[in-house]
């Protein structure tokens, strides 16, 4: 048996704003250091084999807090494009209140949360599910086969995207999914890559953009 830990970035500067980031480079906020460390503090004792981490620099510092809390401070993070957040494209930098005010309710959710949502220049999230999932069968999946414990530290729509693949998740009922920053999924994975159990193991009441 092997453990997958997921967990989101902390809060960073732009989130604060309520800007839609995607694929802009920002940093942590202050609040979202100390929340990766409270991610890295529910993960201690568990000892963590590999460790795979976008490439954006949020998804890192909150990777280099966990496991400074979590007393495991020689792991490396493998940093991979796929892992990415999602690109807003046409809404990348705008307050996501302001758009909710121009687009009504109803596709502003669809914007944020849809599965097929057209977004000119950007990802939605089908588009985000068809790098991540064969990223995480190829390079990920493998070490849990073995019986390694895998951190996986990215965002909040690049975890979606694999939760829906884990859990098998309707292309409509993934609307309701959301992840918290710094939250942390852990699921208990067999021989064979099925799903065994999962539990939470941090939360947080703002689940953010």
């Amino acid at each position: 048996m092997a453990y997958l830990i997921l967990s989101r970035h902390g809060t960073s500067e732009w989130n604060k704003l309520g800007k839609w980031t995607g694929l802009t480079d920002v940093d942590l906020a202050p609040e979202g250091v100390d929340e990766a460390r409270r991610a890295g503090e529910a993960i201690k004792g568990l000892e963590i084999h590999k460790v795979f981490t976008s490439a954006l620099k949020r998804a890192h510092q909150t990777f280099e807090q966990i496991k400074k809390a979590a007393g495991q401070e020689h792991l490396v993070g493998n940093k991979h494009p796929a892992l990415n957040e999602r690109d807003y494209g046409q809404f990348t930098g705008k307050n996501k209140w302001q758009v909710k005010e121009e687009v009504g309710e109803l596709e502003f959710q669809n914007i944020r949360r849809g599965w097929d949502a057209v977004v000119l220049g950007g990802e939605n999230l089908k588009d985000v599910h068809a790098r991540v999932v064969p990223y995480y069968e190829e390079h990920i999946r493998p070490h849990l086969l073995e019986g390694q414990n895998v951190l996986v530290v990215a965002h909040g729509n690049s975890l979606r995207a694999l939760v829906k693949h884990l859990e098998n998740i309707s292309d409509k009922r993934i609307a309701d999914l959301e992840i918290g920053f710094a939250e942390v999924y852990c699921y208990e994975i067999d021989k064979e890559g099925k799903i065994l159990g999962k539990e939470i193991r941090h939360t947080n009441v703002y689940k953010g953009i």
